[in-house]
């Protein structure tokens, strides 16, 4: 019995891991546009396109910066929410990060 109540109490005392969800950018649209994630996740944004792109959230949260081919970025989700998300190359491009 004593045993079980150790092991209980040390599950709740590990610490949880972040994740890492991966958006591929690929035929000038990103790859899931929507994805959930949670708070202190990550997401790793991938240029699979010949040309720049970048993932630009529109509350400011997150920004790649310019991805040439091949190039990768991960950004932390920091805050609860809906981050809708754009390229700043191509404005037609775009997506959201929901977070909880």
């Amino acid at each position: 019995m004593r045993t079980v109540l150790v092991l209980a109490l040390l599950a709740f005392a590990m610490p949880a891991f972040a994740a890492n969800h991966a958006v591929r950018i690929k035929g000038h649209e990103f790859h899931p546009a929507k994805i959930s994630v949670a708070v202190g996740d990550t997401v790793t944004f991938t240029n699979a396109d010949p040309v720049t792109h970048t993932a630009t959230a529109d509350d400011g949260s997150f920004d790649t910066g310019q991805l040439a081919k091949g190039k990768s970025v991960k950004v932390k989700i920091a805050k609860a929410g809906a981050h809708s998300f754009h390229c700043a190359i191509h404005s037609s491009m775009t997506g959201v990060v929901t977070a909880k």
